[in-house]
Parts: structure tokens; sequence; C-alpha cells
């Protein structure tokens, strides 16, 4: 087994309160003459892109703009944001908003530049040519898209939702402002501030971690569980915001070199038939397949609990990893995230399709720390009804 290690993240990031002001110096920087703003309904209404917009008229920045992304954005979407770039000749895109609008926002910088269909990316390393530029400006503190080389879309017709991954995904500048943040209901705070942490907690257990991608997830465990009650009970705290935006920053940069588990492949099926949002799909399989896998690595998953601040004197390696799973099972009660798939219309009959769509995802079946079967799969499943 090779020894080698790479690590990639986005070469520009900029971050703080009110950074936003530097907007217009960042196109310029990026030689941007004629601006895509890639974003969703609910920003335009919220009144968030008409303070990146302002900024950008107030530089004289000539810009479109694309507000037609949806969550969980299924292929049609990306097809028609590249469209809309093409057709305004745009030569750098602005992502704002969560991770639907930034994932489509990278996706159509390649579809921009390359004349290959989409369907023929999934996977890993087959965009041929490098993208438009990219200045990425996330509203939530949940995906790290902003710092990976990662777009996950919906397939609507497998029920699926499928990667893309290559380095010309890797966005140009990320600029974090967290009084971007302030004004999220307590809801999405928490299922992306729960996104957010298992990207931490899954790159940190992950087959492929090594020592820098311990590093950023052990400190994005340590910023966003100190700070995530604090940011769903009270949206106006900044600093608490500004946390949750770091701690999110840290956890993408692990997981897009260490890579995520289990946890997402549970979550991708759900997601994609039953549009359960992304955070709490994973929070609802994060509990299970973490009791599932710290067998695979009882050290790690030991070293959670002392991570999420529990007792764990005198108590054995296996008694940790409980712990830890029941710290987080106690937070997402907190955070008053659904527990059940019941809930959301999962039905006993539909458990053996959704277990077939985990085994699909072996991208990331292979950094989970225990081998998973099928049978595994519709276990874990159904302990979640």
């Amino acid at each position: 087994m090779s020894m080698t290690r790479f690590f990639q993240t986005s070469p520009r990031i900029v971050m703080g309160p009110g950074c936003l002001s530097q907007i217009v110096s960042e196109v310029e920087r990026l030689g941007g003459t004629s601006v895509m703003v890639i974003t969703d309904p609910g920003l335009v209404q919220a009144g968030i892109v008409d303070q990146l917009e302002t900024r950008l008229q107030e530089g004289k920045v000539a810009y479109t703009r694309f507000d037609q992304v949806e969550p969980d954005p299924r292929l049609e979407i990306a097809a028609m944001a590249t469209e809309a770039i093409k057709l305004a000749k745009a030569d750098l895109i602005i992502g704002i908003g969560g991770g639907s609008a930034i994932d489509i926002a990278k996706i159509a910088s390649v579809l921009a530049t390359n004349d290959g269909d989409l369907a023929g990316y999934f996977g890993i390393d087959l965009i041929p040519q490098p993208g438009l530029k990219t200045i990425i400006v996330p509203t939530t503190a949940g995906t790290g898209s902003e710092v990976t080389p990662i777009v996950i879309l919906s397939d609507l017709e497998e029920k699926l939702k499928k990667g893309v991954v290559s380095p010309y995904l890797m966005p140009s500048v990320a600029l974090l402002d967290a009084e971007l943040t302030l004004g999220l209901p307590a809801t999405v705070t928490a299922a992306t501030g729960m996104d957010a942490l298992i990207h931490a907690v899954e790159a940190f257990t992950s087959k492929n971690a090594y020592g820098m991608t311990d590093m950023l997830a052990r400190q994005a465990i340590r910023l966003i569980i100190g700070n995530i009650r604090t940011a769903f009970a009270n949206g106006a705290d900044l600093p608490a915001r500004s946390a949750m935006l770091e701690g999110s920053l840290l956890a993408g940069m692990a997981f897009a070199n260490a890579g995520v588990t289990a946890v997402h492949a549970f979550a991708y099926p759900i997601g994609a038939e039953y549009h359960i949002p992304h955070g709490v799909a994973n929070s609802i399989m994060l509990t299970p397949v973490m009791e599932f896998n710290m067998l695979g690595n009882l050290a790690k998953f030991a070293e959670l609990a002392d991570l999420f601040g529990e007792v764990t004197e005198g108590k054995t390696l296996r008694e940790k990893a409980q712990a830890a799973v029941e710290a987080l099972r106690t937070l997402s009660q907190d955070l008053q995230i659904p527990a059940h798939l019941s809930a959301f219309g999962v039905k006993e009959d539909d458990i053996p399709n959704l277990a077939d769509g985990v085994m699909k995802v072996t991208r990331l079946l292979a950094n989970n720390p225990r081998t998973m079967t099928q049978a595994d799969a519709e276990v874990i499943y159904r302990r979640m009804l």
C-alpha cells in the first residue's frame, strides 16, 4: 500500500464577518469581466443575493443571475445553468447559497468549457478540461463544498444521488462571511450543522485518514460541538455563527482529502427517493452506522468521545466509543432532528431497494472502517424505521 498522500483545497480563502465587501476585488483579481451569479429562489427572497449584487453594481461589475437552483438539484438544473452561462458569455461564476447552489455553480463551471455529456462525468477524474473560475460564498455552515472537488446531483431515473469528483471542481476562491448566515432558520441551522459535523467525524474515521486530515477534523469537531447548540438556540449569535462556518470549512478540507464513509452512502438513496434534506438524512443514519463501524477502529471512535467533551475517565475503548454514539444521539435530540425514517414515508418493503442503493455507492464504502454487506445495510435501515 502506497504511503504517498495528496492534499488539495481551494487556493484562496477569504473569511470573517463582513468580508462580502471584498467580492469586487476578488472578481477583479481573477480577471472576471462578465459574472454569472448562481443561487436559489429562497436566497433571492431573503435579500441575501441583493447584498451581493449591490456590491457588484457599486463596483461596476457586469453580471447576470441564474436563480432556479432547487434542493437536491437534478441533472437538468445543471444543464439549464450551463446554458445560461453560455448565453450570457460569462467568464466567472459566483455561487452563493447552500450546498445545492454551490454544487450547481461548480458543475456548470466545467460543463461550460467541456463538450461531453454530464452523465459521462459521474465518477473520479473524468472531466477533461478546466472550467471557468469560481468564487463560492456559502450561506450555511454545512457542506464545506467551497473547499472540495466534489459535486453531488440527483439522478431521478435511478433514484440515487451521484457524485462527480475532479480537481477542476475545486473553487478558485472560498469567501466565508458569517453575517450571511445570521438569518438561517433553526431547522436549517441544525440540519446543515449536523452535516458539517458528520463530515468531520467521517473524515476522522475514514480508512484514508492521515495526520493532516485528522488535525483538520479534530478542530472542526471542537468548533462545531462547542457552538452548534448556541447557533441553533440563538441564531443571532455572531461568534457562534462564525465558529460554525469555520468548522464547516475545516470539515470540508478534511473530507475532501480523507473521504466520507457509509453514513453518506446511507443518506444518498433516502435523500434521492424521499427528498429528505441531506443533513437530516445523514443525522438519522449517523448513530446506527457509527455503532456498526466502531469495531473497525475502536481507538478513533473512542477519541471522538473526548473531542465531544464526554467524561471518559476509567472507561474502556469500547465504552468510550459507545459514549460518543450516545453523545451524538443526544445532540440530534437537542436540535430537534427527526429520529425515524417512517416520518418521511419509508416502509419496511422499501428497505431492500434502499440497501441496494447503498451498495452502489462504492466510492464511499471503500473508505468505510468496517466492511459492509447488503444484509448489514438492511439491518441498519430497519433499525431507523
